[in-house]
């Protein structure tokens, strides 16, 4: 199978060490793709390419999606897909542009530094090369599951927006103190707070543009800050509803 990713950042890369596949970039900046293609058995072509390909990634920010499947759509013989972080938008664009490739959209749910990981995947139209993709995501150690775009994008405002809105407001007002008043809640906080901000603020904003949930958060914190004394006993209590045994939360 040829490959061509169109978007040569670290996701594209990670997609193209993880499947088997004859690889070539393609991105806005010529540089980067060829950087990209220097670094592993791979080769850059100019954007906005004729040639064509087995299948098609779309490596792009979620904002670039629509124009780059009807770009690179059109040059898909079996397969297209994304790895963009949204669904339901993706997917209306490459079943307008590629109407007869397979088609997905996955969603790796982790910083290619933190592989491997949990990957969401919507499979539209499903066949063999898309097959052969997901096993080779799921041999590299990779947990690949199904799921929908209204219930991935609906996931998305919590787990992103919203989980990385709270953690960013602790980033801004957490305090300069001395290790040793460090408690188990804080000391966890820091860590997801390094994790977070070791990331490209690029791709932060696009998420929080794309996804609500930032707003869900402000509403809760005021709450919980301007609550009396029994007002905030109720909260804690329904906060503690909230998490079960398993530690998951979920709400009532």
């Amino acid at each position: 199978m040829n490959l061509l990713v169109v978007g040569a950042g670290e996701m594209g890369r990670w997609l193209a060490d993880t499947v088997d596949a004859e690889v070539a970039f393609t991105d806005a900046d010529p540089s980067v793709a060829a950087d990209a293609a220097a670094a592993r058995e791979a080769r850059r072509v100019a954007p906005g390419t004729d040639e064509r390909f087995d299948a098609v990634c779309l490596a792009v920010p979620m904002s670039a999606i629509p124009a780059a499947a009807e770009t690179y759509g059109p040059i898909a013989e079996r397969a297209i897909f994304d790895i963009s972080g949204i669904m339901a938008d993706p997917l209306r664009a490459m079943a307008e542009h590629a109407p007869d490739c397979e088609r997905a959209s996955l969603h790796p749910l982790f910083a290619p530094p933190r592989v491997p990981g949990n990957v969401a995947v919507v499979t539209e139209s499903d066949g063999p090369t898309l097959s052969a993709i997901r096993d080779d995501l799921t041999a590299a150690g990779n947990t690949v599951f199904e799921t929908t775009p209204d219930e991935h994008d609906q996931a998305m405002e919590a787990v992103q927006a919203g989980a990385h809105t709270a953690v960013l407001a602790y980033a801004l007002v957490a305090e300069d103190i001395r290790p040793e008043f460090a408690t188990p809640v804080s000391t966890q906080l820091q860590a997801v707070s390094a994790t977070v901000t070791e990331g490209s603020p690029e791709v932060y904003a696009e998420i929080q543009s794309t996804f609500d949930g930032a707003d869900a958060i402000v509403a809760a914190a005021r709450e919980i800050a301007e609550a009396d004394d029994e007002q905030f006993a109720e909260l804690y209590r329904q906060a503690k509803r909230n998490v079960g045994a398993d530690g998951r939360v979920r709400h009532e």
